[in-house]
C-alpha cells in the first residue's frame, strides 16, 4: 500500500503534486507465503485423513446409537452377544446369561474368580485349573433351589443337608476319624458292612444303639474281643433262639470240681449271669442273682 499526500486548491491556481515521502508494504510474501500455504494445505489434509479414519473406525466397531458391535446399552445393563474375550480383568456386580442359554466361561489356563473387600483385599477365590479346583475362602456352601443348605464347609466341619447320602462306590466310604450320624442304611437288597481292617470299631449313643436286619444275618467278627456295654440299662437281644455255639464244654468228673468253668444262666426276666459249672446244671431260677 502507498500512502500519498494531497493538497487541496482553488480553482484558477496550480500547485505541483508533492512526490510520495514514505512507502509501507503490509501483508506475507515470499518463502513465508509459501510456507503459510503449505501449512493450511497440510493441515486441510491431516483434517481429511482423521475424519475418513473416523468414519472407517465406526463402521469396523459397528458404532451405533445403542452400542457398539455386539455390545448394547440397555435399561439393566450390558448386553453382550456371541463370544467375547477380555485381556484384561473384569469388574462387574452380576454376569448372567441368557434365558435360553447357559453361560460359558473359558481359558486356556485357569480360570479365577475373586471376591474382595472396600480395602481392595481377597476375601474369596474360586480357581478351575485342568486337574484341580480350588476354593479359597472362610466358608463354602452349596445351596438348592429353595435355599436349602445341602452341603457346607469351614475350618472346623463339613455339614451334609440332604436327607440322604448314597455312596455308590464298590469300596464304600473310608472315615479316618469319627462319624456322626442317626442312621446307616445300605441300600435295598444290599449288605451293610461296617469294618476296621486294622484298629477297633466303635458305636456310642448317649440313648441306645439299635442294630436291626429285616431279611438277612447279623455278624459281629473280631479278631480279639467283642465287648457289648450298657453304662445305665439293659442289654436287650430279641430274637426266637440265641446260640452261643463255640462256647467251652467241662468234663465230667465225679468230684464235682468245676475246672474253672462258668455256666451261663438266664433269669425270667431275660438276665444273665455266670454261675459256678458242676456235674449238673447249676442254675436256679429264683436265684439271688435274679432278685
Amino acid at each position: 500500500m502507498v500512502r500519498e499526500q494531497y493538497t487541496t486548491t482553488t480553482p484558477g491556481t496550480s500547485l505541483e503534486r508533492p512526490k510520495n515521502e514514505y512507502v509501507y508494504k503490509i501483508g506475507i510474501y515470499g518463502w513465508r507465503k509459501r510456507c503459510l500455504y503449505l501449512f493450511v494445505l497440510l493441515l486441510l489434509i491431516i483434517l481429511v485423513v482423521n475424519f475418513s479414519l473416523t468414519i472407517w473406525i465406526l463402521k469396523v466397531m459397528w458404532f451405533s446409537p445403542t452400542g457398539m458391535g455386539h455390545l448394547r446399552v440397555t435399561k439393566e445393563g450390558l448386553r453382550l452377544e456371541g463370544e467375547s474375550e477380555f485381556l484384561f480383568p473384569l469388574y462387574a456386580k452380576e454376569i448372567h446369561s441368557r434365558v435360553d442359554s447357559s453361560l460359558l466361561l473359558q481359558s486356556t489356563h485357569n480360570v479365577t474368580v475373586n471376591a474382595r473387600n472396600s480395602n481392595g483385599e481377597v476375601t474369596g477365590r474360586l480357581n478351575v485349573g485342568p486337574k484341580m479346583v480350588e476354593f479359597h475362602g472362610q466358608q463354602f456352601q452349596i445351596n438348592s433351589q429353595d435355599g436349602k443348605p445341602l452341603f457346607t464347609v469351614d475350618e472346623n466341619e463339613i455339614v451334609i443337608g440332604t436327607d440322604k447320602l448314597r455312596v455308590t462306590g464298590p469300596e464304600g466310604a473310608l472315615f479316618e476319624h469319627s462319624v456322626e450320624t442317626p442312621l446307616v442304611k445300605a441300600e435295598a437288597f444290599k449288605q451293610l458292612r461296617l469294618e476296621s481292617p486294622t484298629r477297633s470299631l466303635s458305636m456310642d449313643a448317649p440313648r441306645g444303639i439299635n442294630i436291626k436286619a429285616q431279611a438277612g444275618n447279623i455278624e459281629a467278627l473280631s479278631q480279639m474281643d467283642i465287648k457289648l456295654h450298657s453304662s445305665d440299662g439293659v442289654l436287650l437281644l430279641d430274637a426266637e433262639t440265641v446260640r452261643l455255639p463255640k462256647l467251652p464244654e467241662g468234663t465230667r468228673s465225679g468230684s464235682g470240681i468245676s475246672q474253672g468253668l462258668y455256666e451261663i444262666c438266664v433269669c425270667p426276666d431275660g438276665k444273665l449271669y455266670l454261675s459256678v459249672a458242676g456235674v449238673g446244671s447249676t442254675c436256679q431260677e429264683y436265684s439271688r442273682v435274679c432278685q
